[in-house]
């Protein structure tokens, strides 16, 4: 297979004459709706078009029944979030032929004479909010943001001010080089509760960088009534996100996450971790997001209820699980994990009763898996703590 795919502006396209010569030579073409109606009177007589729209697998069995080159028409970079890249996906070995013309972000930087030294772009067009929460999290200094119809900038600017994010101003552009081309600065505040064109992208200008720290006080977390220290201490809390190898992995489960330290302290040093927390105390659930939109981390997926009842086939397969509680079921529950979790995945539990920690060394024995280290670790007048990790083998 053969595509030939052109990036085009918001407007009436000048091709270049190689381009024409290709047009007109060419009898198959693709493209959105708006593409079409900016170049069908380019088109030469008795050409066939296929339209992209949803389901994408009918237009690859239309591309797939064609048997000459296909002309593919694409909003502005196809190769930036765009549709080249799709195309590569579907056929690694199909020959692709590229020429772009600007990315909307890009001409928005350009428009508002924007140095884009340090641009970080995200996409969140039919995509979650993660690529965005990641670049807020790092704090990037400069982020050009794809929108949708419901992530659009009012929504951003609510997230971001809900997360604490509002050391950042905003530049919208809509409908560039279109009939309603608007360029608007705004602060988050003033880009709420605005109508925008569904054609818009978004620059992010982080003005001044919140202070980072390499671990978190313990009491800056709002914790469990009456009980200020059920808390793993930050210590402690270091010396288990190393254990869980926190920085090389995608996808961390917390089993009893209680005021959700690990978890937010895990975020922070790894802003791309897929994280799921369980519960079963539901006020836990209100104490976590608090504490997340205090230390500005926007997206924990979190399951409230026994973990006992829960499928786990639902979720994300993890590399590491932190133990926070077990209920006093600790051997079922490693049992159960056991049934699920792929070879390798790190285990690590924090015991303060030496029952609990006989019970984990001896059905990590039983289940043949690997009991990696044992730290044991005082602080203060606290009880001594033991912390265990095994890996799955």
């Amino acid at each position: 297979m053969v595509f030939h795919i052109l990036g085009i502006a918001n407007k009436k396209p000048l091709f270049s004459q190689k381009d024409q010569q290709l047009i007109s030579s060419s009898s198959v073409f693709s493209g959105g709706k708006r593409h079409f109606q900016l170049v069908s009177d380019l088109l030469p007589k008795h050409y066939h078009w296929i339209s992209i729209t949803s389901p994408m697998d009918e237009v690859f069995l239309q591309y797939e029944k064609v048997n000459e080159d296909i002309v593919v028409f694409a909003s502005g970079n196809p190769l930036f979030y765009g549709f080249a890249n799709t195309l590569r996906n579907r056929y690694p070995y199909a020959k692709i032929y590229t020429r772009p013309y600007f990315s909307s972000i890009h001409l928005l930087a350009n428009y508002t004479n924007t140095n884009i030294n340090h641009l970080s772009c995200v996409s969140i067009h039919g995509r979650s909010w993660k690529a965005l929460d990641t670049a807020l999290i790092e704090q990037r200094p400069l982020i050009g943001v794809l929108t949708d119809a419901s992530k659009n900038p009012s929504a951003i600017a609510q997230r971001m001010l809900d997360y604490g994010y509002n050391h950042y101003k905003m530049i919208v552009g809509e409908d560039l080089q279109g009939t309603h081309h608007k360029i608007q600065r705004l602060t988050l505040n003033q880009a709420l509760d605005k109508s925008y064109h569904l054609l818009n992208c978004v620059l992010l200008f982080c003005e001044q960088k919140k202070k980072k720290f390499f671990g978190i006080k313990d009491s800056d977390f709002i914790g469990l009534q009456g009980r200020p220290k059920m808390i793993t201490k930050m210590p402690v809390r270091l010396t288990t996100l190393h254990l869980l190898n926190v920085l090389n992995i995608k996808v961390l489960w917390d089993i009893g996450f209680c005021t959700g330290s690990i978890v937010i302290e895990a975020k922070f040093k790894n802003p791309n971790l897929d994280i799921i927390a369980f519960e079963k105390r539901p006020e836990c659930q209100e104490i976590l997001q608090k504490n997340q939109q205090q230390f500005g981390i926007p997206y924990i997926e979190t399951v409230m209820g026994d973990f006992f009842d829960q499928s786990l086939t639902d979720f994300l397969k993890p590399d590491a699980i932190f133990i926070g509680g077990h209920g006093g079921k600790l051997s079922e529950l490693l049992i159960k994990l056991d049934q699920f979790i792929n070879l390798g995945t790190i285990v690590v539990i924090n015991t303060v009763q030496e029952k609990s920690k006989q019970v984990f060394i001896s059905t990590v024995k039983h289940l043949r898996w690997n009991l990696l280290e044992q730290i044991h670790i005082t602080l203060d007048e606290n009880n001594p703590i033991c912390l265990l990790k095994a890996e799955k083998i």
